[in-house]
């Protein structure tokens, strides 16, 4: 039989990456194919059915207006995974240049972007910011991405300024400037590849914070607009039923556990897995067979 190498090695030691990887991407899978898997719509009301404990016309059971629970929480998973992806990349683009720029530099632009924005943006709870900008911005989808994004690129800048800060004085950076680079080819061709795996692991584990924080701001009424399914509007709608109908409340909150923890063991799992050390003696063992 082939082996699958030091990543099948890997993964065959940790059964957390197994799990992280399994779980993240039958929640992706299930997110890109809500559409063809989900047994109903997820907006049709059935008001005869509401309320109606899980069973096999319904396997999550319906909520208060009878629309089916696991259909909403299908298509919820495409909002949670939409606006997470959306505000990860938005985030690591704006932190990830501004951080390098900053340490790179260096002088007032670095006093500017850390001292001043950075530490300004990292001192209030994120949350807090997040509710903040999204009530002044409104509900809707896109507005909850570009609050999310605006309080959250600080700390991939920070990542990214300490990296290039400790890279930047490294030989061949140096060897790089004396043969007459130019700063944009020192950024994107020497410091970029060298800083940027803490910045995917920060990613992955941030996927993880994003879907937390859009699921808080719809539970508060300040995320996705209805009819719109979203983990934490239905969290939301559940609040009245907690003991007449309390299927309305786990199904959601399992979903959102599962999504946040499937992310943060996929970003363990990553971290080890791009661990120089432990490559290599993935690497050694591999060949010794």
């Amino acid at each position: 039989m082939t082996s699958l190498g030091p990543l099948g090695d890997f993964l065959k030691q940790s059964w957390l990456a197994k799990i992280g990887f399994a779980s993240a991407f039958i929640l992706l899978l299930a997110a890109l194919l809500a559409p063809w898997i989900a047994p109903a719509d997820p907006a049709a009301q059935n008001l005869p059915a509401r309320l109606a404990p899980p069973s096999f016309a319904h396997w999550m059971g319906t909520d208060e207006l009878g629309r089916d629970l696991l259909s909403r929480t299908l298509y919820g998973a495409r909002v949670s995974l939409t606006v997470s992806v959306c505000v990860v990349c938005g985030c690591g683009l704006i932190g990830l240049t501004l951080g390098m720029l900053a340490g790179y530099l260096g002088g007032w632009f670095d006093g500017v972007i850390n001292l001043l924005l950075i530490n300004a943006f990292l001192s209030f709870p994120g949350i807090l910011l997040a509710i903040a900008f999204a009530a002044f911005f409104g509900p809707g989808i896109g507005k909850v991405i570009l609050a999310l994004i605006i309080t959250g690129w600080a700390g991939y800048a920070r990542l990214a300024r300490a990296q290039v800060l400790k890279v930047k004085e490294l030989e061949f950076i140096l060897a790089a400037q004396s043969l007459g680079a130019s700063r944009l080819r020192i950024l994107l061709r020497h410091l970029l590849p060298n800083i940027v795996q803490p910045v995917l692991i920060q990613a992955a584990i941030g996927i993880a914070g994003a879907i937390l924080a859009e699921s808080t701001l719809s539970f508060l009424g300040l995320g996705v607009l209805a009819p719109v399914p979203s983990w934490g509007a239905m969290l939301n709608d559940a609040r009245g039923h907690l003991f007449d109908a309390p299927h309305m409340v786990v199904f959601p909150a399992l979903a959102v556990m599962v999504a946040v923890l499937s992310f943060n063991l996929l970003g363990d799992a990553w971290r080890d897995w791009l661990d120089p050390r432990t490559r290599a003696e993935l690497e050694v063992a591999h060949l010794s067979r």
